[in-house]
């Protein structure tokens, strides 16, 4: 094996293992919600105001991580991401409104600086022509972590109650940061310990973004596809529960659809690094998304399970496929050195429409009562980024 390859496959499998630690610890509060909106007596548009609260937390975290990524280095960030969500699991744990409340502002902060810390280490050992590839596979990270809460949280559940889910995750997130500790000093050689944060990078990081054409058309793609990815894994379990599925079997339909986002985000890698450009594949994801997420907004009691799944998969191809040739692109767009802020300033607009389309979900199930209607809206702004994508220029 040579060098660089061994140097990619370390970095790949570090930043593997902690986005799969923190998309588990992320998605516990969505596939457990039925339980614990119960427990606590909350009615469940407020799910969506939970999410809310949690998106707007890691935007403002991804905003000003880019300084921090150059004074401790990548890895140690990586840390301080899976230590804070770990704090967040926690306090969840207390049962109150405000120990949710801070649970979403500390966890959702921390957790989200685990994708643009892991960014800036994989852009700089990663071969350019492979990015899109190498980038994908380390996104297969999150749909591995919704699959491993779909099957194992409600089960374990089931044994032990909800609390002690959310604690066994939070110990699996410490006892990372143990293992990571050792391969700091090999991937975090480049931090910059004189580098201080300044308010002014939020307003840098933002501008040098919109500045961009090519970064604008990212972070508006971005907006779009994590918005309706963060619907789907916010409400798609409490759906499948109000057409009558046990949790149970809601945690395993989700945990069957979203498995095909693993291969999915690979192939879309594969395919934007060898077959044609990123891009093009970023608008067929979109188009792909807006058909998908539209007929998900049809589900009803009468639906096979079978095509409730192959919908379901379409969902997952689409809005939980993306990430990795989108990171791939936003790296390879960025300055020298700044791939962390960069990566953090187009997904702060992606936590933007995580922010806001769960809120405008909530709203429409509130007024309408219905379940659907919300996945129909918010896949709506995936068709107009698909029409973007394919009149923007192309790069060869």
């Amino acid at each position: 094996m040579s060098p660089v390859i061994g140097q990619v496959a370390v970095a790949l499998a570090a930043t593997f293992s902690q986005q799969t630690c923190v998309s588990v610890g992320r998605a516990l509060p969505a596939v457990l919600a039925p339980v614990i909106v119960a427990d606590m007596g909350l009615a469940t548009a407020w799910i969506g105001v939970y999410f809310g609260i949690n998106a707007t937390a890691a935007l403002i975290g991804q905003l000003g991580c880019g300084s921090f990524i150059v004074r401790h280095g990548a890895l140690r960030m990586s840390q301080v991401a899976l230590v804070m969500l770990a704090a967040g699991m926690v306090l969840t744990t207390f049962g109150t409104s405000w120990g949710f409340v801070l649970s979403a502002v500390i966890g959702g902060s921390g957790a989200a600086v685990s994708t643009p810390a892991s960014s800036h280490l994989l852009g700089r050992v990663s071969p350019p022509r492979h990015a899109p590839l190498v980038f994908s596979i380390k996104q297969t990270a999150v749909p591995a972590g919704l699959l491993i809460s779909g099957i194992l949280a409600p089960w374990l559940t089931g044994v032990g109650g909800w609390r002690l889910t959310f604690i066994l995750s939070a110990i699996a997130c410490i006892g990372l940061v143990v293992l990571l500790q050792p391969l700091r000093a090999r991937f975090d050689d480049d931090r910059v310990s004189s580098h201080a944060f300044r308010v002014s990078d939020f307003h840098t990081t933002l501008t040098s973004v919109l500045r961009a054409s090519e970064l604008r058309a990212l972070a508006i793609a971005c907006l779009a596809f994590n918005g309706m990815q963060q619907v789907v894994t916010a409400y798609f379990v409490t759906y499948l529960t109000h057409l009558d599925y046990s949790l149970t079997d809601a945690g395993l339909v989700f945990s069957v659809a979203m498995s095909v986002a693993v291969p999915g985000r690979i192939l879309w890698g594969w395919v934007g690094s060898t077959l044609t450009t990123p891009r093009i594949v970023m608008a067929g994801i979109a188009f792909g998304l807006a058909g998908s997420g539209v007929l998900m907004g049809f589900f009803t009691a009468a639906w096979p399970v079978w095509l409730v799944i192959a919908v379901s998969t379409g969902v997952s191809l689409t809005a939980l496929s993306w990430h990795g040739i989108l990171l791939a692109e936003a790296a390879r767009a960025a300055p020298e050195g700044k791939r962390g802020a960069v990566t953090g300033g187009v997904l702060s607009f992606g936590q933007f429409g995580a922010l806001t389309e769960p809120v405008v979900y909530s709203v429409l199930l509130g007024v309408t009562g219905s379940y659907g209607i919300g996945f129909i809206v918010c896949a709506m702004p995936a068709l107009l980024v698909g029409v973007m994508l394919v009149r923007a220029p192309v790069r060869d």
